[in-house]
């Protein structure tokens, strides 16, 4: 299936992107993003979240004060804060928020996940409802420069990640 394999790679070559040209991102391409987190699955098909695409750099100045580690949200020309609606859940928004950044990177843009650690200052940057919870930005953009590949050994084997029946014992294909 060659879909299934363009899949697969795509999801390999997905890298994070910390540096950004301040180039913005084009109302397409982030319309393209926005479009791809919407159809995201969710629990029950809830869809208890929603958006905030900041593109203010004054207001992400604010938002990345929140979380530790938040410069990628100050250099990229925007973000998109995950928004956990009151019935939501975190496995959920984590969904939201790999679609998000493999949409992007199908339309050439890096992104960059980040914890925003004081939610509630996060919550009251964006103007959230009571209720509504921001733990997560993405910050999006042109990367700038190229990506570096993945430095970091690779990945743990599978018979190191995948078990079967009971933790521990290997996963073994039939």
């Amino acid at each position: 299936m060659a879909g299934a394999d363009d899949l697969s790679q795509s999801i390999r070559r997905l890298r994070v992107v910390r540096s950004f040209l301040p180039d913005p991102v084009s109302p397409d391409d982030m319309a393209a993003v926005l479009e791809a987190g919407r159809w995201t699955g969710s629990s029950k098909n809830d869809q208890a979240w929603a958006v905030v695409v900041v593109d203010d750099p004054e207001r992400r100045k604010e938002l990345a004060a929140t979380g530790r580690y938040a410069d990628p949200i100050v250099t990229a020309p925007a973000a998109v804060a995950v928004v956990r609606l009151p019935a939501g859940n975190d496995f959920d928004q984590g969904r939201l928020a790999q679609n998000l950044m493999l949409a992007a990177a199908g339309r050439g843009l890096g992104s960059c996940p980040v914890t925003l650690h004081d939610d509630a200052a996060a919550a009251k940057v964006l103007g959230l409802p009571s209720g509504h919870r921001v733990r997560w930005a993405i910050a999006i953009g042109h990367p700038a420069g190229t990506t570096r590949p993945f430095s970091g050994g690779g990945r743990k084997p599978l018979s190191d990640f995948a078990y079967s029946d009971r933790f521990g014992l290997p996963w073994q294909p039939n």
